[in-house]
């Protein structure tokens, strides 16, 4: 339900393409991860895996399964609410665990935010915590990178902001890209995962903002 939601509510606000580098297959059983950069992106995200035909399960802020109908539609449909700094963050990770080995794919923003600026510009991924490592080395999933481009451009700033761009890209539908990378090597110790993958994601995001002509900030 929510893969068909995003999938019909993003091409009201902008503009979607979708490309893979190739013979990219996204297998049963591995982990998405994706670049964060706006409140629109994992709608973005969904809707572009969806048209690959994949409907992944989503590890998010927990903050999101208290707002209403949103929350619920989470909670229904079995995705993972991460709450951060909090040893419960452990029980996410369970949770990921077995829905990879169910065969679902799971989306993790291994930022672990958003980023804090106000401008609409693109930038490269920040620093990945450790839990996209540690659930690859536990499980032995591959992981896909992914980036995207152009979310910004439907929210970001302060709550004012997001609100006007998102009630005006309707009529600005701006340009929006998603690109899916190669698996990644899960190979070596923890921090030389972790390095590997934000070099993948970065990548893949480079790709994306190309295509769109994103000015990086």
């Amino acid at each position: 339900m929510l893969s068909r939601i995003a999938d019909l509510l993003v091409p009201a606000v902008g503009r979607l393409a979708v490309t893979t580098d190739p013979h990219v297959d996204l297998e049963p059983g591995s982990i998405v991860a994706a670049n964060h950069t706006s409140l629109a992106d994992p709608a973005i995200v969904v809707a572009a895996l969806r048209r690959l035909g994949v409907e992944p399960v989503i590890m998010a802020a927990a903050g999101l399964w208290r707002v209403p109908l949103l929350g619920r539609l989470l909670a229904h449909e079995g995705h993972i609410p991460v709450v951060r700094g909090d040893r419960r963050a452990a029980d996410a990770l369970d949770r990921a665990a077995d829905a990879l080995g169910q065969g679902r794919l799971v989306l993790i923003y291994a930022e672990g935010g958003l980023p804090r600026r106000q401008d609409a510009a693109e930038a490269a991924p920040r620093n990945f915590r450790s839990g996209l490592a540690r659930l690859a080395e536990r499980t032995g999933a591959p992981i896909v990178p992914v980036g995207q481009a152009g979310a910004r451009r439907i929210t970001s700033g302060n709550t004012l902001k997001q609100v006007a761009g998102l009630a005006t890209a309707p009529l600005r539908r701006p340009a929006l890209h998603v690109h899916v990378g190669a698996p990644v090597s899960t190979s070596g110790v923890r921090t030389v995962r972790t390095a590997r993958a934000r070099a993948a994601v970065t990548m893949a995001w480079r790709t994306a903002a190309a295509h769109v002509g994103e000015p990086v900030a």
